[in-house]
């Protein structure tokens, strides 16, 4: 059996729809080739998972594969993680692997995190 702190308990996940909002408004975020990292800072001692999945990474198998496999990173790597921050992940497509959604998403999230002290830049008008 796994060890309490290796486990994905409820704790490390964001649920409701107010919590992804938050972390799209008032996060910051960092991409690279394989993932798109928000992050927003949390009252938890903790990091939390979001996932956000949309059809064009593919067909609900290949969907599937990547939220597994993004938990499972997250699960496997969250003592690297910076503590208290909210999470919202999104892929970018292609073949998924483990070894690099897990380098991805720990370096994304500490990008981002340094990001979070910086004031946003003015965002341009559709003008």
């Amino acid at each position: 059996m796994a060890s309490t702190d290796q486990r994905f308990l409820p704790k490390y996940r964001l649920r409701s729809g107010a919590e992804f909002r938050q972390v799209y408004d008032q996060g910051r975020s960092a991409s690279d080739g394989t993932l798109v990292v928000y992050v927003v800072a949390n009252a938890c001692d903790h990091p939390r998972l979001g996932l956000s999945v949309s059809r064009k990474v593919g067909g609900a198998v290949q969907r599937n594969r990547w939220k597994r496999l993004i938990r499972e990173a997250f699960r496997l790597h969250r003592p690297e993680l910076p503590m208290g921050l909210d999470l919202v992940v999104i892929p970018r497509g292609g073949e998924p692997e483990l070894n690099t959604i897990a380098a991805s998403l720990v370096s994304l999230a500490r990008q981002a995190q340094r990001r979070l002290g910086k004031p946003r830049p003015p965002r341009r008008s559709g003008s």
